[in-house]
């Protein structure tokens, strides 16, 4: 079982962020949330590991905005 990693981890984090938001550009709220959980259950499949998942759940819940 892997620990669930938080540090910054990703090559480019800017680009991916405007990436990001250029794919919701022009989407109604109904279609942002849409895209949205597509990629999180897509990006959880690929993780595969159910106690990391449950650990990045678990740390979501956590981020109150």
């Amino acid at each position: 079982m892997s620990d669930l990693n938080t540090k910054p981890n990703i090559d480019g984090v800017d680009d991916f962020y405007a990436e990001l938001l250029a794919a919701h550009e022009g989407l109604s709220k109904e279609q942002s949330d849409g895209l949205n959980a597509r990629l999180v259950l897509i990006l959880a499949n690929h993780i595969g590991e159910r106690a990391t998942l449950s650990q990045a759940l678990a740390a979501a819940a956590q981020t109150k905005e």
